[in-house]
């Protein structure tokens, strides 16, 4: 079966939206980034973002 996702873009989530699928709070993600420690983001635009 085909994936129904193949061609599109990969979607990526922001920092509140992040956190609250992780269970974490915003400010938690923040002090990982920090550290360099916690999930892969990237910088889009000067936006933090996680892929989904």
């Amino acid at each position: 079966m085909p994936d129904p996702n193949a061609g599109l873009p990969p979607r990526y989530l922001r920092t509140p939206e992040a956190a609250r699928l992780l269970g974490l709070s915003g400010r938690t993600l923040e002090k990982h980034r920090t550290y360099g420690t916690g999930p892969t983001y990237r910088k889009l635009g000067g936006r933090v973002v996680y892929a989904l």
